[in-house]
């Protein structure tokens, strides 16, 4: 359930009614928009709340939400969330790139891929130091240590940092190195997981899981916004179907509906969508075009001597270049800014 007043409405009248909703064993958010202030009711309320309510000076309406997911919902917040960090805005006018190998092999490799990766006109450096792999005998990623190496790396090259974080017990120390932490498609539904990460305000990137449904996804991001983390980013990265000639099946319908159903930023991952180094490109930009806030992409520097085996989907240094040029001229016209020549600010 939600309440709406007006933004005429003061910040003292608006704090009165919070204080009512919660007298009811509820919990209530307050989500701010452009032209209306709407107050979310989380949790089992009293019939009659809804009734008090809509009696009560300053609301305006209060409107019953189906969705098993409030938070989440465009209902509950109609603007668009943009999260800021350290002057990148991600869900905002800007298109924002994320670039770097699947996973931190040493600190050569990290170093040279971020110059790479700022010299192109990204912005985030991506890289995993701790991977779920499907097979035990896999690479799994050299831990903390590859978090230190990433984050001098962004440092020095002036880029924000993402990494995955697979248990509870690594959130704040991957929060202590890097600044935006992901959850890759197995731990969408970690709910220890999610549930840690609701207690940070570290930008979280929650990649969907390879069967799930919006419903689900959306319920997911619930966890993490309902702990108290506002700061989360949706990200499609392809589901599993009958299709074998791609790693998985990338779902561009997914941004847009995503964009209707939410608020949050969304996210779009070409790479694990199709698996293959020469869909990467095209994908991307089809993703800009139905509304991408951003792009998560493999590069590598010898993408065929990849410890993780994922070389078949990184591309090049070159391709990664040439693909932001790409996008540079393809983003006005779907309404973002993108500028390979802006410099990335200093972490």
């Amino acid at each position: 359930m939600i309440a709406v007043t007006s933004n005429s409405v003061s910040d003292e009248r608006i704090a009165e009614i919070v204080h009512h909703i919660e007298k009811h064993g509820v919990q209530a958010h307050v989500s701010k928009g452009t032209d209306r202030t709407v107050i979310g009711i989380i949790g089992k309320a009293d019939p009659k709340l809804a009734e008090q309510l809509r009696q009560m000076k300053g609301i305006e309406n209060v409107i019953k939400i189906s969705k098993s997911y409030k938070l989440a919902s465009r209902d509950f917040h109609p603007d668009n969330t943009v999260i800021n960090i350290k002057g990148v805005s991600i869900g905002g006018s800007e298109l924002v790139i994320m670039g770097g190998p699947c996973a931190v092999e040493s600190p050569e490799q990290i170093d040279e891929i971020a110059r790479l990766v700022k010299a192109a006109g990204g912005q985030v450096l991506r890289g995993g130091a701790f991977k779920p792999r499907t097979g035990p005998y896999s690479f799994q990623g050299v831990g903390v240590e590859g978090l230190e190496m990433m984050a001098e790396a962004g440092k020095k090259h002036g880029l924000l940092t993402i990494t995955e974080v697979m248990t509870p017990e690594y959130v704040d120390v991957c929060a202590e190195h890097a600044d935006i932490l992901q959850v890759g498609t197995r731990n969408m539904q970690n709910f220890d997981l999610l549930r840690k990460l609701g207690t940070i305000q570290t930008p979280v990137l929650l990649k969907r899981g390879f069967s799930s449904t919006y419903d689900e996804f959306l319920n997911a991001a619930e966890y993490i916004l309902a702990g108290g983390n506002p700061n989360v980013m949706l990200c499609e990265r392809g589901i599993r179907t009958f299709e074998t000639y791609t790693r998985n099946t990338l779902d561009l319908t997914a941004i847009p509906v995503l964009h209707q159903l939410s608020h949050l930023p969304v996210i779009s991952d070409p790479s694990h969508g199709t698996g293959r180094r020469e869909l990467v490109e095209t994908m991307c930009k089809a993703s800009v075009a139905a509304g991408a806030d951003g792009l998560i992409v493999e590069m590598h520097t010898d993408p065929d001597n990849s410890m993780t085996g994922d070389g078949v989907q990184s591309l090049f240094p070159d391709q990664f270049a040439k693909l932001l040029q790409d996008l540079e001229k393809l983003a006005p016209l779907c309404g973002k800014t993108f500028d390979t020549q802006k410099q990335p600010i200093h972490a």
